[in-house]
């Protein structure tokens, strides 16, 4: 039952989640995104994802944009004003819910527990201001500031430990503050990108308090994130290698379950900010501080430049949760992807192969684990305008 709803919850949880633009798109995209990863040995719930996802510029007026990910049973959207505010500030308004988006999974040593891991189901709105500093710039720089309201209801499975006591209903009022030079396409692979950005966040609950085995872990009333991000993408234009290097850090106030840093796992659009560590159950590390660098360098195999290798290495230094530590503040991992990309790019597959060198398993340290990538951008069905690279050069987008 616990392994049909983590599956539930990979379609469900669309996983772009909590999607962060730095400005209202321009570009027109229709794409699918699919990903799943699973551990090699050890029982841990389904990490995947299923969502399409469409931005159309002018829709119903030609400063008005719509941004939409859907998966099965959740729903993420946005409208965007563009210059409603003046001629370089925008404001979007969200709205997102469905089921499964909340749910929680608890992990020990690496070993997972489903007696205190529990369905959660969420529906939130949001009201966002992106405001550019340097119009006519090649690297613009955003503004963001975003105010969001979240309600979370939980409940239990079959394998619920019966003195388990749920979380409460809460609402979560969410602020958040941060900039962001550059940015990075929502692709599976994009072959340009750069950011340097820097964020705040508040969070603030209802019904906070204590829950777990006789209040042994604690929903708090309030938490403090702040993190950051250095990102670069390059592509040699002529013989399509790529260095993709991501170096990112971050520290809270008040962390809880819910609002702490999660590491583990190799699914690149799994979030926002996504921390992977191949190797490692998603989100398996649960930290209230950590530093990360994680490096792709992809190599095609063939003079058509279809079928590409790429080696990929991540390591963290994190100060774990309280309650959720294990030996050693270093993890890192290692893998190898093998790819797969139309002459029209159009499809995209990557097939995964990870290892976590620190990763706690019932025989020692060392964690294994195999996944697969899909991407099917419908919009470079139609030919005739210029390719990413070449856009890409022209202009970063704001928008993860």
């Amino acid at each position: 039952m616990q392994k049909e709803r983590g599956l539930l919850l990979a379609l469900a949880f669309f996983v772009m989640t909590g999607v962060a633009l730095g400005q209202v798109d321009p570009e027109k995209r229709e794409l699918v995104q699919i990903g799943f990863t699973q551990a090699m040995e050890g029982a841990s719930p389904v990490g995947a994802y299923a969502f399409y996802y469409v931005n159309e510029p002018d829709f119903f007026g030609t400063n008005i944009t719509l941004r939409l990910a859907l998966a099965p049973v959740y729903l993420d959207s946005e409208v965007g004003f563009t210059h409603l505010l003046g001629p370089h500030t925008d404001l979007a308004v969200g709205l997102a819910g469905g089921g499964f988006a909340d749910n929680y999974y608890e992990y020990h040593d690496g070993k997972y527990q489903p007696g205190e891991s529990f369905t959660g189901h969420g529906a939130e709105g949001s009201i966002s201001i992106y405001h550019l500093f340097n119009p006519g710039q090649l690297i613009p720089l955003y503004g963001v500031l975003r105010v969001k309201e979240h309600l979370s209801v939980y409940e239990g499975s079959d394998e619920l430990d019966p003195g388990f006591v749920l979380p409460r209903d809460h609402w979560t009022f969410e602020w958040r503050a941060g900039l962001r030079l550059g940015g990075r396409d929502p692709l599976l692979t994009p072959d340009l990108a750069m950011e340097v950005s820097a964020w705040y966040e508040g969070q603030y609950r209802t019904d906070s308090g204590s829950y777990g085995f006789d209040g042994d872990r604690a929903l708090e009333a309030r938490t403090e994130l702040f993190w950051g991000r250095t990102l670069f993408i390059y592509t040699l234009p002529k013989s399509k290698q790529s260095i993709d290097l991501s170096l990112s850090g971050g520290a809270s106030v008040h962390a809880d379950r819910f609002s702490a840093y999660r590491l583990g796992g190799d699914l690149p659009l799994a979030s926002e900010f996504p921390l992977a560590i191949p190797g490692y159950f998603y989100q398996e590390l649960s930290a209230s501080s950590f530093v990360s660098l994680t490096t792709h360098y992809t190599m095609p195999l063939d003079a058509a430049k279809t079928w590409t290798l790429c080696p990929v290495a991540s390591v963290a230094a994190l100060d774990y949760l309280a309650g959720l530590g294990q030996p050693g503040h270093l993890n890192s991992g290692a893998g190898l992807q093998a790819g797969y990309r139309s002459h029209n790019g159009v499809w995209q597959v990557v097939a995964t192969y990870g290892y976590g060198f620190q990763a706690v398993r019932s025989d020692g340290r060392g964690g294994q684990s195999v996944g697969i990538l899909c991407q099917i951008n419908l919009g470079a069905r139609h030919p005739g305008g210029p390719s990413e690279l070449d856009r890409v050069i022209g202009y970063f987008p704001s928008h993860f």
